[in-house]
């Protein structure tokens, strides 16, 4: 009579850990235990592993998730992964301490109502300005960063002067904000009001150069007449005005959403290697196992001795 083959805490650890931080992905794992360790561990066995890891880590996400509530500034973000074959997104808030992923087939509100974040957070959430964000009743803050790249595009391709200028001024304050919090020195509030009228006159001039009647992209004489890029980024710079400086008046506020997106391009690394998720299962498991890698991380701690608590029935806290 043939019998389960039982492995020890530190073999279903080693899978997990090189499955979900190191993305490799079943097959070569397997191939891996066998060749250098002699271990025959099948991708069934892996995935056994990593479901317990998910029903183990559940009151660890629910924590992390009031953690980010509390938070005083969080970043957002969403991208596109494959489950199944199908395109769903990827959803994440966190903070430097913390992470929380979600995988759902929705991108805008219906998701990140599930996700529970945002319709109960109150600080300054930080994001790229993707519009079902700005439903929440919290304060928000702009990637400053996407700004600039829209700038440099406009400078290049159109040679529109505004856009030079501004780009110049983000930098300036930037490196004012930076120089702030390095030394750790309040804001001069007369410096602050200074850079606002320098960035309300570029505007100005930006909408002097770009009328709103007038579209030299358009082609053709049929139909409306539509707002160029540079009219649409000005109008957007009039709009968002107080969400675009907020990093100027509130030092705990970042330029950018730099960390929401270094969190997704970890989740997006994963998808290059290992492709589409085979189950739906398979992908909340996942995201669910990275979450807690990813805090692990953020506070220095041990990933391997994390997971084996995890597949004790312990996961480490993180205060």
């Amino acid at each position: 009579m043939k019998y389960p083959v039982q492995y020890g805490p530190n073999i279903l650890a080693s899978a997990v850990y090189c499955k979900n931080y190191q993305f490799i992905p079943y097959e070569r794992l397997s191939e891996f235990f066998e060749d250098i360790m002699g271990i025959k561990i099948c991708p069934a066995t892996i995935i056994r592993a990593e479901n317990e890891c998910f029903r183990n880590l559940e009151q660890f996400e629910n924590d992390i998730k009031e953690k980010i509530i509390t938070s005083p500034v969080i970043h957002c973000d969403e991208t596109g992964m494959r489950i199944k074959g199908k395109r769903q997104w990827l959803h994440v808030a966190s903070t430097d301490k913390y992470t929380c992923y979600l995988p759902h087939p929705k991108r805008g509100s219906e998701a990140m109502d599930y996700m529970g974040i945002l319709p109960e957070f109150n600080g300054v959430a930080v994001h790229d300005g993707w519009k079902p964000y700005n439903s929440y009743e919290c304060e928000h803050a702009l990637c400053n960063a996407h700004l600039q790249r829209e700038l440099t595009g406009i400078e290049e391709n159109y040679k529109q002067q505004w856009a030079k200028e501004m780009n110049e001024l983000f930098t300036e304050m930037k490196r004012y904000t930076d120089e702030c919090k390095e030394l750790i020195r309040d804001l001069d509030f007369e410096q602050v009001k200074a850079f606002e009228e320098k960035f309300d006159a570029i505007v100005m001039k930006g909408i002097e150069e770009n009328p709103p009647s007038l579209n030299p992209e358009k082609k053709g004489t049929r139909g409306k007449n539509p707002k160029t890029k540079a009219r649409n980024l000005l109008d957007r710079f009039i709009e968002y005005k107080e969400q675009i400086l907020r990093f100027l008046k509130d030092l705990r506020v970042p330029f950018e959403n730099n960390l929401a997106e270094r969190d997704v391009r970890m989740m997006k690394l994963q998808q290059k290697i290992s492709g589409t998720f085979r189950s739906v299962q398979g992908a909340l498991a996942f995201c669910r196992i990275r979450a807690y890698i990813s805090t692990i991380r953020k506070n220095n701690l041990s990933v391997i001795e994390a997971i084996l608590a995890t597949l004790s029935g312990a996961p480490i806290t993180i205060p």
